[in-house]
């Protein structure tokens, strides 16, 4: 029986890479991407390999938007040398930048890069791979709490992210005749190295965040890898154009 394949991208280190983990633990083919830790990259592949899965890497620069036909070109090659497959089906957007700045202080350049990452590069990346994507496959987006509740600073990032949820919508609908389904997940703080590590460098707004959430803390990588890697099992096959927030209910 052929593997199904799930490509994450943004997957060498913090979320991206426990999603390739735990994705890899339900016995999927995992094709992760980096722009910049290509080692950190390498060492999640050579985890995956250690428990019997099998894995590729390869480099994407969501920013490049020119880039992004030679990018599916290589994923194209890859699957078939690497997995003796012709397709793939499930895409993973995790691949992001983050920076808190006040929303009369944002730039024209910086609004640009955020765009071609978080949503124009989403965007046509989703339109070029999709016609290698298997039917019953699934695209499952990253998007943030931030698109419920405001966070100042971050007038950028959640307004692309709520960009996302909308067009979220549009794929389940436009792609639900190839039976391939698309859903958001949107995790609430999480204690990584995003955004330079704002909660992890930052004990003060680590404490804050917490007494917000009903469960008394932030979240780590780890409470958002397995529900990324269910939606990529048929055990989700009924869920379909949804927002999933997992964020232990902060702000509730």
């Amino acid at each position: 029986m052929t593997k199904k394949i799930a490509l994450v991208t943004g997957g060498s280190r913090g979320l991206g890479k426990d999603m390739a983990l735990k994705i890899a633990a339900r016995g999927l083919d995992v094709i992760l991407t980096y722009q910049s830790n290509e080692n950190l990259a390498h060492e999640t592949v050579e985890e995956i390999k250690k428990t019997g899965g099998r894995a590729a890497v390869l480099h994407l620069d969501m920013n490049n938007f020119n880039s992004l036909d030679m990018f599916v070109a290589s994923f194209k090659s890859v699957i078939k040398s690497e997995f003796g497959a012709q397709s793939f089906d499930y895409l993973v957007h995790n691949a992001g930048m983050g920076k808190t700045v006040p929303f009369a202080e944002v730039s024209e350049a910086l609004f640009d890069e955020f765009m071609n990452v978080h949503y124009k590069g989403v965007f046509f990346l989703t339109q070029k791979l999709v016609t290698v994507m298997n039917d019953g496959g699934g695209i499952i987006n990253i998007s943030s709490g931030t698109t419920r509740f405001a966070n100042p600073g971050y007038s950028v990032y959640a307004s692309m992210k709520g960009a996302i949820e909308t067009l979220t919508k549009y794929f389940a609908k436009e792609l639900g005749s190839k039976g391939i389904r698309a859903n958001v997940i949107a995790p609430g703080p999480i204690e990584t190295d995003f955004n330079n590590g704002a909660i992890r460098n930052n004990p003060q707004l680590k404490g804050i965040l917490s007494n917000m959430s009903p469960l008394g803390r932030v979240g780590n990588a780890e409470d958002i890898g397995g529900v990324v890697a269910f939606l990529c099992t048929d055990d989700s096959r009924w869920i379909n154009g949804q927002r999933i927030e997992v964020s232990g209910g902060i702000n509730v």
